[in-house]
């Protein structure tokens, strides 16, 4: 389904990095960084081009070379590990002094609670794990898809399950972003922010 999504045209999205990604990493020492549902790359480039190490993760192969593709091109291509996982069956190995799950929503059997739980158990002592989601459709959209949960971030942070003592809340906010509609229309959106951080000397 992805790969006929992104093979509709020659570029799906902005091309521009998430606003609270940038927002939130803002002040964080550059390591090793994991981006989840990566799409076509903005997040991941604008990470490695910021001094990160970045494994960046989608379920299309089609978004996947284009991301690479545009990684190459900005400079950064040596920066980014660009992997293949249908999330909830696979998953990256290894620790991070960062996760980012932005908009990390799908038509279809999404495991999102299972997959953000996963992501939390690959952040390292003194990582943080950012996750930004919608809280609902787009007005254009009407709710077309009844089977995807938009959690507040409350919710979000009682489906993570963190063991008490080995986490700390740094942001948990809902906050209105503008969007432009298919017409070029400019609406308003309500999106959530998660931020936590493990604390160090966890393992």
């Amino acid at each position: 389904m992805w790969n006929e999504r992104y093979s509709e045209s020659a570029q799906i999205w902005s091309g521009r990095p998430n606003v609270v990604l940038v927002e939130e990493t803002d002040g964080l020492t550059p390591g090793r960084a994991l981006d989840l549902g990566c799409g076509e790359g903005a997040d991941a480039i604008w990470l490695a081009q910021q001094g990160w190490q970045v494994t960046a993760v989608d379920i299309s192969t089609v978004a996947l070379e284009r991301a690479a593709k545009h990684a190459s091109s900005a400079g950064v291509g040596d920066r980014i590990d660009w992997q293949q996982h249908e999330l909830g069956k696979s998953f990256p190995d290894g620790t991070f002094d960062l996760v980012s799950a932005q908009f990390l929503h799908s038509m279809g059997n999404l495991p999102r609670e299972e997959i953000l739980r996963t992501a939390a158990r690959a952040v390292a002592p003194g990582g943080i794990l950012l996750i930004e989601g919608h809280l609902g459709f787009p007005s254009w959209e009407h709710d077309h898809h009844p089977e995807i949960h938009f959690p507040t971030p409350a919710e979000v942070i009682a489906d993570l399950d963190l063991p008490d003592g080995e986490w700390e809340v740094l942001v948990s906010r809902e906050h209105e972003r503008e969007q432009a509609d298919p017409e070029g229309r400019m609406t308003t959106r309500t999106d959530c922010t998660v931020k936590v951080r493990r604390l160090s000397g966890v393992n």
